[in-house]
C-alpha cells in the first residue's frame, strides 16, 4: 500500500507556486513516485492551509509541466507521471519558435551529443542492440524500394531512437529523444523532393552501422557528422 504523504501548510500570496514547489520537493526527496496518487484536493487544501482554487491551479500548473496528469472518475485524480522527453522537446521547440534556437545550434547540439555518445555506444551496445538497428536499416531498405516515402521520418526517429538506447543511460536516452522528436517535426514539414535523396541515406545508414558494428566511434561519428549536415541543409533550404 502506498504510504500516506503529508505536506506542511502554505502561508505565501503566491500560493500555487509554494503548493508545486511542496510537491516537487516530495518528488526530489523520493516521497512521491511515478504512479502516486495525490490526495484529494480537500485534504491537500486542509494539509496545506489554502484554498481549493489555489490547489486547483497547482494542479493545473504541474499537469502542464508534465509532472501529473489528471484522471476523471471515481477512481480518478491526481496522478504522478511517468517520466517522458515530451515536454523537454516542446520546450526545446517552443525555443526554436521563438528564435532563441536556431536549427544551426539544434545541428551543433546533436554532433556534440553524439561525438560523447558513440564512445559509449561502441563500449556498451549489446549484439540484440546492434540488430534493432540492423532491423531498422532494413526496413528503411524495404521502405524506399516500395515508394513509401512517408514512412521515412519515422523509421529516422526510430533509428535515433534505437541508437540513444544503445548508450544504456538515461538522461542521453531521454535527451536524444527528445531532440530527434524535434527533428522528425521538421522533418515531417518537408517534401520528399526537399529531403536527403533516399539512396544516399540508405548508404549512409550502412556505412554508419558498419562501423558501429566495428565498434569504431570515430569513423561511425564520422559519417554520423556528414549526414546530420547534410540533413541541416535541406532543413535550412526547405524553410
Amino acid at each position: 500500500m502506498q504510504q500516506e504523504v503529508r505536506f506542511d501548510p502554505v502561508q505565501t500570496h503566491r500560493t500555487f507556486e509554494m503548493v508545486c514547489q511542496q510537491i516537487r520537493a516530495k518528488l526530489a526527496s523520493g516521497e512521491l513516485r511515478p504512479g502516486d496518487k495525490l490526495p484529494a484536493e480537500r485534504l491537500l487544501a486542509s494539509q496545506l492551509n489554502v484554498s481549493r482554487s489555489a490547489i486547483r491551479e497547482a494542479l493545473r500548473s504541474l499537469e502542464v509541466a508534465g509532472v501529473v496528469h489528471m484522471v476523471k472518475g471515481i477512481k480518478g485524480g491526481a496522478f504522478i507521471r511517468e517520466g517522458t522527453p515530451d515536454r523537454m522537446s516542446e520546450v526545446i521547440q517552443d525555443l526554436i519558435h521563438l528564435g532563441a534556437i536556431s536549427l544551426s545550434d539544434l545541428t551543433e547540439a546533436r554532433i556534440a551529443l553524439y561525438e560523447g555518445m558513440l564512445p559509449m555506444v561502441c563500449e556498451r551496445a549489446t549484439d540484440a542492440d546492434l540488430a534493432a538497428l540492423a532491423a531498422n536499416v532494413a526496413t528503411l531498405e524495404a521502405a524506399i524500394r516500395a515508394g513509401e516515402t512517408a514512412q521515412r521520418p519515422h523509421l529516422a526517429y526510430g533509428f535515433y531512437h534505437l541508437l540513444g538506447e544503445c548508450s544504456h543511460n538515461t538522461a542521453i536516452i531521454y535527451l536524444n529523444d527528445s531532440l530527434a522528436r524535434i527533428l522528425l517535426e521538421y522533418t515531417l514539414l518537408l517534401s520528399p523532393q526537399q529531403r536527403v535523396p533516399a539512396s544516399d541515406l540508405l548508404a549512409s545508414r550502412r556505412r554508419f552501422l558498419k562501423h558501429l558494428q566495428a565498434r569504431n566511434a570515430q569513423k561511425a561519428m564520422e559519417e554520423l557528422r556528414r549526414h546530420l549536415r547534410r540533413t541541416h541543409r535541406a532543413l535550412w533550404e526547405g524553410r
